[in-house]
């Protein structure tokens, strides 16, 4: 028996399997063979019971060359069928023509019923166990035209099954994933997450129309912006400036305003944040409310709070089935609510996180008066469950300057607010409280916050013409099924996610935006290019021109003393490097042009080669890792990555909570930020470089870095700013190195000096991120860090990867390598994989060795 394959205009491709002959092309399956079962109903079927239905191939494994196994899967449910050749019945050519099916093919089958051979285990690879389908007819419904950019299989594992030795199947990391969503949504722990994305909906609408409350749809173009105007997205409106709404706040105050009473709404919220985390996005889903309430605003947070356990036990009730598919994937405890939730005020949890002995990254306790930095929320959500035994609590009382300038006073103490905030696994997922109802207030308020009242003429109003008391909340959807369920990812959350690296520009675009004002901030240019291979020339260009025309952060490393930096007299090329154990570790690019990178190269290697050395390449950009894979053939993997930003789109002080504290902190403090125009003075260079001093006896343990504390070489290209605390003490310096146009500048130190005021180094980042922003700089970078786990790139085999990633992961926790990154995040970096490339069979784990030796030579 055979199969055929068509394509046919209007109609359904097919492939039909006959007992006696080849099937036609174009021949439509009957009615009575299109009757189609569910996957999971297989699962309650008796043996033996035919069975018809439609599914994707997921997964082939042959067995032999006569039987091989087929596993099938329609959105939640994967089933396992079984072809095995049979004379007369199914052909040798059957089994071999479906064994070279592609993988996510829409296949009809019909077959029969039956439980797994005597002997064999129930099928725990597929959702349905206890039985399996003998496939008698295969038909072909359509199949990929395109090479697929991964396998769903490849995403079907958990993280832990991904790490394992013998797990086979390639890695496919998150970009990929989301750059290709349609077949990473096919996923079956993605069907049941949007099951569940569409349950919260429905139970949220659910409670509320039960306590007599109207849904509204607002529109999402505004006039003005929602609170301040930091975090949204501007729009042409018929050539007048417009907003995208942050939130429907407006709208539902102007809604109890005109007597509506009770109000809620399921829309779009728009947020124009650089933050790149784990649980933010620009754009996601409000669930919002608000309602007039008689005496206390509590009357407000009691609803809200009903509301949030009738969600979560009507997910666990009816979605329980989904819940369990999603567990296969993301494994995590059920969510654990309490039938009286836990209701703390804000003093309270400071308290519990002071009485626990935590502090903030810097050492400072948690502050009564200042907001919950992230770090802070998660310590108190597990205080909470280590007290309680709930992941659902409630945050009452928040000091007033930590909230929106609508919200009401608390009228026994004017530094705190009748405002609350709602946790879930030690994450906010609600912000609430009462409103602002009494205009002059408001008004008063809105005026303190920069506001003018005029701007916002509509919502005024609306309270100048009498307001009842009232209150609400607003929900992000994304937020809480990435909680409930335990996604790790917002991302996983959202149908489509967008955020801040959503539409990028490419790197060329990029580079020709930022080219001339890069070279107008008040730093030297480069006096020459490399020369031209033939060209008749003098002395080599210097080294630090050569890095402000070409260089990325890593070669700034090259002017300390303890590098080697060889020198092509062809050309002028650079190319730096350490000598560790027989091995030359050269980290960044070819100071160079493009079209002269392969001849330096090899010239270099052949230094190399002539000093008996053997050749090892980090931290270097796509450009010069395909010349190394491509025309060299070399392995390359991905440990690092360039932390670049984009300073005109960040706004750190907007965007994270812990930053905009630490910076409210520093100015309380009464720091002060200075910059210094050209080249600093003698008796500032030296009260910065005793700091200096100061700051590098203070760090603990081994050093990990590419260069020493040098910051007043090659001043020509530097920009210096410093920050004195209230008695003129210098406290933080940041100093900027000019990279090439396209690179923009490094911030080459960042540093905060022993017995600096909290919140200074945040400050002092702050400002320079700005300033580099208001000069229409849009690339910047902090540098190199280390990535989370290793990445096999190019020419790398499964066993040697495996070696090198304990290896790395060993050295990665041993030397806290992702610890910088963590810092960084808050200023709204964006990762650019950078890679290591060596001969094949060249590194291993005393390859390695050598790089963490160069790394921790003294510089």
């Amino acid at each position: 028996m055979a199969t055929y394959h068509s394509t046919c205009p209007n109609k359904c491709q097919v492939l039909a399997s006959s007992k006696n002959s080849l099937s036609r092309p174009g021949v439509l399956i009957s009615d009575t063979e299109s009757r189609l079962h569910s996957l999971i109903g297989v699962a309650s079927m008796n043996e033996g019971q035919h069975v018809t239905f439609q599914a994707r191939v997921h997964h082939i494994r042959p067995l032999g060359s006569k039987i091989i196994f087929m596993v099938f899967r329609s959105q939640l449910t994967t089933l396992q069928g079984v072809l095995t050749e049979e004379e007369g019945v199914i052909s040798h050519n059957m089994v071999r023509w479906a064994e070279g099916l592609n993988r996510e093919t829409i296949v009809l089958v019909k077959g029969v019923v039956q439980r797994p051979p005597d002997g064999q285990e129930e099928v725990h690879s597929t959702r349905v166990h206890n039985h399996e389908v003998k496939i008698q007819k295969l038909y072909v419904i359509v199949g990929p035209t395109s090479t697929l950019p991964f396998q769903v299989e490849g995403v079907s594992r958990t993280e832990e099954a991904d790490s394992k030795e013998d797990a086979h199947l390639p890695r496919v990391n998150q970009a990929t994933r989301f750059t290709n969503r349609v077949l990473d949504l096919r996923l079956p722990a993605n069907q049941a997450i949007f099951r569940i994305h569409a349950g919260v909906c429905l139970l949220f609408r659910e409670f509320l129309q039960s306590q007599g409350f109207l849904e509204i749809q607002s529109s999402k173009f505004q006039e003005s912006s929602t609170e301040s105007g930091a975090e949204v997205f501007k729009v042409d409106y018929f050539r007048r400036p417009a907003f995208l709404a942050q939130s429907p706040q407006l709208a539902k105050q102007m809604c109890i305003a005109a007597d509506m009473e009770r109000v809620f709404e399921i829309g779009p919220v728009f947020r124009a944040e650089n933050s790149n985390t784990h649980r933010h996005l620009t754009e996601f889903i409000g669930l919002d409310l608000e309602m007039q309430f008689e005496s206390h605003y509590h009357e407000v947070l009691d609803i809200i709070d009903r509301m949030f356990i009738h969600m979560f036990r009507g997910l666990q009730e009816r979605f329980r089935e989904e819940i369990e598919v999603v567990k296969v994937q993301f494994p995590h405890d059920d969510l654990v609510i309490l039938d009286e939730t836990p209701r703390l005020k804000f003093a309270e949890g400071i308290g519990m996180l002071k009485e626990s002995g935590w502090k903030e990254e810097d050492g400072s306790p948690a502050d009564e008066w200042d907001d919950l930095s992230t770090a802070a929320e998660r310590r108190l959500g597990q205080l909470v469950k280590e007290k309680y035994g709930a992941d659902y609590y409630i945050l009452d009382k928040f000091p007033l300057e930590a909230r929106p300038f609508y919200t009401m006073l608390d009228p026994e103490d004017d530094r705190l607010s009748n405002s609350f905030d709602i946790f879930l696994r030690g994450e906010e997922i609600l912000s609430g409280g009462q409103r602002i109802h009494v205009a002059p207030m408001l008004e008063e308020r809105m005026r303190a916050a920069g506001i003018d009242p005029e701007s916002m003429k509509d919502y005024v109003n609306g309270f100048r013409w009498g307001c009842p008391p009232h209150g609400g909340g607003g929900v992000g959807l994304e937020r809480v099924v990435m909680l409930f369920l335990k996604l790790g990812d917002i991302r996983h959350a959202s149908l489509f996610p967008r955020d801040p690296k959503s539409f990028a520009k490419n790197g060329k675009d990029l580079a020709e935006a930022s080219m001339s004002a890069a070279m107008a901030m008040v730093l030297h240019g480069p006096e020459e290019k490399t020369f031209q291979e033939g060209h008749p020339h003098g002395d080599l260009p210097p080294l630090e021109d050569l890095i402000a025309h070409y260089g990325d952060s890593t070669n700034t490393s090259w002017i300390d003393p303890a590098w080697t930096v060889w020198r092509d007299t062809k050309t002028g090329a650079a190319v730096g490097y350490i000598t560790q154990s027989h091995f030359a570790v050269a980290f960044g690019n070819p100071l160079c042009e493009q079209k002269q990178m392969l001849g330096v190269i090899n010239a270099y290697l052949q230094h190399i080669e002539e000093k008996k050395l053997k050749p090892v390449w980090c931290c270097i950009g796509q450009e010069t890792e395909r010349v190394l894979a491509e025309e060299l053939h070399w392995s390359a993997i991905i440990a690092v990555a360039e932390e670049r930003l984009n300073p005109i789109e960040v706004d750190p002080a907007s965007n994270d909570k812990t930053v905009r504290r630490k910076v409210h902190r520093a100015e309380r403090d009464g720091v002060k930020i200075i910059e210094i125009d050209g080249e600093p003075e003698d008796d500032i260079r030296q009260k910065l470089e005793e700091r200096c001093q100061e700051w590098s006896e203070h760090r603990k343990g081994t050093q990990i870095h590419l260069t020493g504390v040098r910051p007043f070489d090659d001043t020509q290209h530097r920009k210096y700013f410093y920050a004195v605390d209230k008695d003129g003490k210098p406290c933080a310096m940041v100093v900027l190195a000019q990279l090439s146009p396209a690179h923009g500048f490094q911030v080459k130190w960042a540093l905060e000096f022993p017995g600096a005021p909290l919140g200074a180094i945040e400050y002092i980042l702050t400002h320079v991120i700005k300033k580099l922003g208001d000069a229409g700089i849009r690339c910047a970078t902090f540098g190199a860090g280390a990535t989370d786990r290793l990445q096999r790139v190019e020419n790398v085999g499964g066993f040697r990867v495996r070696t090198l990633e304990k290896t790395y992961n060993g050295l990665s926790s041993h030397f806290n390598l992702s610890g910088k990154g963590d810092f960084r995040q808050k200023f709204g970096i964006h990762p650019e994989p950078m890679y290591i490339c060596y001969p094949k069979g060249g590194l291993g784990v005393k390859g390695i060795e050598a790089i963490m030796g160069a790394l921790q030579m003294p510089k």
